[in-house]
């Protein structure tokens, strides 16, 4: 790409891919889903192998899943957050690896493109996803900048109408694949230093000077269909191809990243269910002691706790459709965005571990969905903000807007809070308190953890008065308010435990054995 051919008069309208309703459409890829993963393929097999066979993605991406994260007037579905959410969920029961893929393509690229972007440079950018099924990702994290994305290193500089971009940038899902990418770097001053707000460019590795050279390929532990890397970042930009803040770039990175948080359920929702299907299957025909394990009570609660689970990122799915559009702006939402990410990233780690459980021994196959799903789906809790730093996060979130106004008491405060205020009342005991402003950082993630299955218990209730069946509704609400229940003990003990660096002088359990007969 470059910035001659940018311009495009009249954008290619595909009737097909906007007209056919969702529902067909969402059908079409599942069940081209089930044939390249389970009749062409044994998506068990090629789960273990490093890359995805150059079949699947190609016959999968012949449907243009990633139409719905094109506006209509490019000849996309609209980006419905709806559509958005549902293909993540529906490729997420197949391959959770796929449905990050295509998590990556669509919040990471294609809607900040069609909020932000420049008009010249959207319409070539949109005609190559539809017409040639192009993918493009993000960059934002550095060797030496990872969480502290906003003292990244990466620098711009502006000369003969382009942007010149130097730096590095690793761990970007889809290294090495993507043919397009957002980049982030810090204008460099005439002085030298780097300047405090961001800027996003859209680079096209297959344009003359645009070439992104990958250093290394990462040996990640889990999702091995999917590549990362280390890249070097020496590219020209033109400057149609520069994203443009409605206000800093600070605020647009927030908005982006915050509505990628909120489609993190659409990613868990088809995962859990999966892990949900296989461990009922597994409980009904599983028999121990002469009677199926699914009659067994520790197996009824690890599959409560499996349908809780189920039932939760349904709500969340329900509530990210109705507010994470492109036409809204999030980047002050972080309270929850943070709640969201981080409860459902935790729900999926949960729910593997339990499937694992309950299957055993034969989930320790690297072949096995349950056991390969704890090291799929580890990384959720930490890519995107780990969740330890979001939990401080709402927790500093909540004390901000405690001082502002002038309350206190956790319940008085909660319960006029328009994401909480129907779900504290049946925790009003455990929840009526005065607050300590002045927490450690330790006790402010073990409140963050606790005010997040709050917002999450307000979401369920909402799904249950739009008529969601009502048992589950019940067995989600009670199984929030355990674990709520349970991180209070946590959060009430106290635990001011330190390090101790010289630990090995006189620890050595050896000297301290008492022989029989000695």
């Amino acid at each position: 790409m470059n910035q001659t051919n940018l311009k495009v008069e009249n954008p290619i309208i595909d009737s097909d891919v906007q007209n056919i309703p969702f529902g067909e459409f969402l059908n079409n890829l599942k069940a081209r889903m089930k044939h390249v993963f389970h009749v062409r393929a044994d998506i068990d097999q090629m789960a273990i192998k490093r890359g995805m066979p150059p079949f699947v993605m190609r016959e999968i991406m012949d449907l243009i899943p990633l139409a719905i994260a094109i506006p209509t007037e490019y000849g996309g579905r609209g980006c419905k957050m709806n559509e958005s959410i549902a293909l993540l969920a529906a490729a997420s029961y197949e391959s959770l690896a796929l449905s990050l893929t295509f998590g990556i393509n669509s919040a990471l690229f294609l809607q900040p493109v069609a909020k932000y972007a420049q008009e010249e440079a959207k319409s070539p950018v949109f005609d190559r996803f539809l017409k040639h099924q192009n993918m493009g990702g993000l960059m934002i994290t550095e060797p030496d900048f990872g969480s502290d994305a906003l003292n990244m290193q990466t620098s711009f500089s502006e000369k003969n109408g382009k942007y010149h971009l130097n730096g590095t940038k690793h761990w970007a899902g889809l290294t090495g694949w993507a043919e397009f990418w957002l980049l982030t770097a810090r204008e460099k001053s005439q002085s030298g230093d780097l300047k405090r707000d961001i800027d996003f460019f859209i680079c096209d590795v297959n344009s003359p000077g645009q070439q992104i050279v990958v250093e290394e390929f990462y040996e990640n532990l889990g999702l091995f269909q999917i590549p990362y890397g280390r890249n070097r970042i020496n590219v020209e930009i033109p400057q149609v191809q520069k994203l443009v803040p409605e206000t800093t770039g600070v605020k647009m990175m927030l908005d982006l990243l915050h509505r990628s948080r909120m489609q993190f359920p659409g990613m868990a929702m088809g995962f859990i269910q999966r892990l949900l299907d296989e461990s009922i299957a597994h409980a009904n025909n599983r028999l121990i002691g002469g009677k199926p394990l699914f009659t067994y009570d520790q197996v009824q609660q690890r599959l409560g706790m499996l349908q809780a689970s189920y039932t939760v990122c349904s709500a969340m799915c329900a509530n990210s459709s109705e507010k994470a559009g492109i036409e809204n702006d999030l980047f002050s939402i972080g309270f929850e965005a943070n709640s969201v990410k981080s409860v459902v990233t935790d729900l999926m780690q949960d729910a593997a571990q339990s499937a694992t459980q309950l299957v055993g021994a034969q989930a320790y196959k690297l072949s096995h969905i349950a056991g390969r799903s704890i090291t799929d789906s580890r990384p959720f809790q930490i890519f995107e903000g780990s969740n330890d730093i979001l939990y401080a996060q709402i927790s500093e979130n909540l004390v901000k807007m405690m001082k502002k106004a002038r309350e206190s008491n956790l319940y008085q405060f909660l319960k006029n809070y328009n994401l909480t205020s129907k779900s504290v009342s049946s925790m009003k005991e455990m929840l009526d308190f005065e607050l300590n402003m002045d927490l450690p950082q330790r006790k402010m993630v073990e409140l963050g953890k606790i005010l997040g299955r709050v917002v999450s218990f307000e979401m369920v209730i909402n799904l249950g008065e739009k008529g969601y069946r009502s048992d589950l509704i019940s067995n989600a609400q009670v199984f929030l308010k355990q674990e709520i229940t349970s991180l209070f003990q946590h959060f009430n003990f106290s635990n001011k435990t330190r390090v101790v660096e010289d630990y090995q002088e006189e620890s050595n359990w050896m000297n301290f054995v008492i022989m029989p007969g000695a």
